[in-house]
C-alpha cells in the first residue's frame, strides 16, 4: 500500500526533495530567468546542477524546449510569477505543438497574503498557460510540492509528450516535507496487432505505396527503422507538411519530397498513390484553405500516431495508436520484402549566381553553399519560414537529429532553441539559420551562447522584412499591407554588444570564406548575410516522384 504519510522517511525542506527528485530524473540543468518570487528556491544553489540563465523568459523556455528535444529527457524551467510565465507563453505553445517534454515551474507570492492581491501574485495561476500545457497545477499544501513536480515530468514524458505546469507559493520551498523517491513510468504503448497485420497485408498488396513521415518518427528515434520499413515496402517518402524535424534522409533514393500545407497541391501529390501511410503526423496539417479532393477519393489511408487526438481529428482513413518505434517494429515483422524500384539518390543542387547578379545575392546561393561547406554531424535550427522552399531544394537534411524547427509558426523560437541543443550537443556544431524578422524576438538568447562559449554558428538571412508575409500578401490579395519591411537593423553591433563574433557580407563572391570562418571555432559567431527580398512563392504544386 501507498505509504501517502511518507512514514519512516526523514524529513527534508521541499526545496532540497525537489532538487533530489531532478538528479533522479537525470535532470541537470535548470533554464530559467530569476524574479523575487523564486529566490527562496534558488537560495544555495547546487554544483551538480547547473543553471542557465537566459535574459527573457521566452528565451528561457525555448533553450529549454532545444535541450529536452536533443536529450530525449524533460527539461526544467523556473519562470517568474505570471508576467514571467506571460514572457514565456508564445514558446511555451511553440512547445506544446512540438510535442516537448517540459517541467515548467513559476513563482507565485506567500500564502499567508495570497487572498490580499499582493504585488507579484498569479490570479487563477493554473489557468494562465492553459490550453497549452498537459497538466497544471498549484499545490494545496507546500507538502505537497515535490509530488506535483514527480506528476508534471511523469505526465511531461507520457505520448504524446508536452509541457507542464506548477505554480509554487515562494514560501512553500522552506517547508519540510518527507523524502520522495523517483519512481520508474515506461512510456512506450503497443499497438493493436490485428490491426497491424492487417497494415501488413495492405502494404503487401499495394503496387505504388507513399509513405509520410511526420516528426515523431525522429523524435522518437524511429528513423532508421522507418528507413527499413520504406525499403523492404518499395515505398517512396514524403515529408509531412510543416514538419518540425527531418525524419527521413533527403538524399535517399526513396525520399519524394515535402507535401505542402495547402489541399490543392497536397491532393495531387498524393492521388497518384494506391495507398498512404502517415506516421507521427496529423492527417494533414494545412495553413491554407482549399479544396483536398484526396480526402474524398477512397485511396486507403492508414495513420499511425502516438496521439489521440491527432488520431481523432483524421479527415479520413484508419488510424493506430502506438508509439512508433512499437509500430514500426510490429510492421517490421510483418512485411516481407517486395520487388524494388531501381531509383537514384538525389544529387545536391547548386545554384550559380553571374558576377553582374551578385549583390544582393539570392537566397537559394546561399543555401546551395552553406550544404557544401556544412561540417559532418551538423544540425540545423532553422526559423526563416520564406526560404522554407528553397531551404528543402538546396539544403537537404541527413536525417536523425540534423533538424530543428518550431511547428507552430510562431516566431522567437529557433535562436534559444539553438542554443538548448548546443547545450545539449557539445561536440557538434550547431548552425541556427534564421531570418532577420525572427532574429528580433528572441535575440538576446546570444548572450547565454556566449557565456557557455558554444560552438553556434547564426546565419541571419537578411531580406529587410518579414519576406513570408510579403509572400502571403500575394496569395491572399492583401495589397500594400503595414508593417512587413525592417530597415536599418545592424545585427552585427548587435550580436558584438553581447560579446559575440560577428561580420556581414554583401556579395556572394565573399561567401565561401566567411561561412568557412563561421563554421570553425569553439565559440559562437553571427554572421549576417544580405539576400534578395525577392523569394519564390511559398506554394506551388510540386513535380510528381
Amino acid at each position: 500500500m501507498p505509504d501517502f504519510q511518507g512514514a519512516g522517511k526523514s524529513n527534508k525542506t521541499v526545496r532540497e526533495v525537489t532538487l533530489d527528485l531532478l538528479r533522479a530524473f537525470g535532470i541537470s540543468k535548470v533554464f530559467g530567468n530569476p524574479g523575487s518570487t523564486e529566490l527562496t528556491f534558488l537560495h544555495h544553489w547546487p554544483d551538480d546542477i547547473e543553471y542557465v540563465l537566459a535574459l527573457q523568459e521566452a528565451s528561457a523556455v525555448g533553450m529549454a524546449d532545444g535541450y529536452a528535444q536533443a536529450t530525449g529527457n524533460a527539461a526544467f524551467v523556473n519562470l517568474h510569477s505570471a508576467a514571467g510565465l506571460g514572457h514565456a507563453l508564445g514558446n511555451l505553445f511553440t512547445s506544446f505543438r512540438n510535442k516537448t517534454p517540459l517541467v515548467i515551474t513559476a513563482g507565485q507570492q506567500s500564502r499567508s497574503i495570497l487572498p490580499y492581491q499582493p504585488y507579484l501574485y498569479a490570479e487563477q495561476a493554473t489557468m494562465f498557460p492553459r490550453p497549452y500545457v498537459k497538466w497544471s497545477v498549484e499545490p494545496a499544501r507546500a507538502e505537497d510540492v515535490p509530488t506535483c513536480i514527480a506528476q508534471a515530468y511523469y505526465i511531461a514524458m507520457q505520448h504524446p509528450r508536452g509541457p507542464t505546469f506548477v505554480s509554487v507559493p515562494s514560501d512553500d520551498w522552506t517547508k519540510t516535507t518527507p523524502a520522495l523517491d523517483a519512481r520508474l513510468v515506461y512510456p512506450e504503448v503497443a499497438p493493436d496487432l490485428m490491426a497491424i497485420k492487417k497494415l501488413a497485408g495492405v502494404i503487401q498488396q499495394a503496387t505504388n505505396i507513399a509513405f509520410v513521415a511526420g516528426p515523431t518518427v525522429d523524435r522518437s528515434g524511429a528513423v532508421d527503422q522507418m528507413i527499413e520499413l520504406a525499403e523492404r515496402s518499395d515505398a517512396v517518402v514524403w515529408a509531412s507538411p510543416m514538419s518540425s524535424r527531418a525524419s527521413f534522409p533527403e538524399r535517399h533514393p526513396l525520399f519524394a519530397g515535402f507535401l505542402q500545407a495547402a489541399p490543392e497541391p497536397l491532393s495531387k501529390t498524393l492521388e497518384q498513390y494506391d495507398l498512404v501511410v502517415v506516421f507521427g503526423a496529423p492527417v494533414f496539417t494545412f495553413h491554407i484553405e482549399g479544396r483536398c479532393d484526396f480526402l474524398h477519393s477512397g485511396t486507403p489511408l492508414w495513420q499511425i500516431t502516438d496521439d489521440p487526438t491527432e488520431a481523432a481529428i483524421a479527415a479520413t482513413g484508419t488510424s493506430i495508436l502506438s508509439t512508433l518505434p512499437s509500430a514500426i517494429r510490429a510492421l517490421l515483422r510483418e512485411v516481407k520484402v517486395k520487388n524494388r524500384t531501381e531509383r537514384q539518390p538525389k544529387a545536391p543542387e547548386t545554384v550559380s549566381v553571374p558576377a553582374a547578379d551578385g549583390k544582393p545575392m539570392r537566397a537559394e546561393f546561399l543555401l546551395s553553399r552553406l550544404s557544401a561547406a556544412l561540417p559532418e554531424g551538423a544540425i540545423v535550427v532553422e526559423e526563416a519560414p520564406s526560404h522554407r522552399p528553397a531551404i528543402q531544394r538546396y539544403l537537404p537534411m541527413s536525417g536523425a537529429d540534423s533538424f530543428y524547427t518550431m511547428a507552430s509558426g510562431g516566431l522567437g523560437y529557433s535562436l534559444p532553441a539553438s542554443v538548448g541543443v548546443a547545450l545539449a550537443r557539445q561536440g557538434r556544431r550547431i548552425v541556427c539559420l534564421i531570418g532577420d524578422g525572427s532574429t528580433m524576438y528572441s535575440v538576446q538568447a546570444i548572450w547565454t551562447a556566449v557565456q557557455h562559449k558554444l560552438p553556434l554558428t547564426i546565419i541571419v538571412l537578411n531580406n529587410s522584412g518579414y519576406g513570408a508575409m510579403r509572400a502571403f500578401s500575394r496569395i491572399l490579395g492583401a495589397e500594400r499591407p503595414p508593417g512587413i519591411d525592417l530597415p536599418g537593423i545592424d545585427f552585427v553591433r548587435i550580436a558584438q554588444g553581447f560579446g559575440c563574433t560577428a561580420s556581414r557580407i554583401h556579395e556572394a563572391a565573399d561567401l565561401d570564406a566567411a561561412l568557412h570562418d563561421a563554421l570553425t571555432g569553439l565559440e559562437p559567431k553571427l554572421l549576417e548575410v544580405i539576400v534578395d527580398p525577392a523569394i519564390s512563392a511559398i506554394y506551388s504544386v510540386p513535380n510528381a516522384h
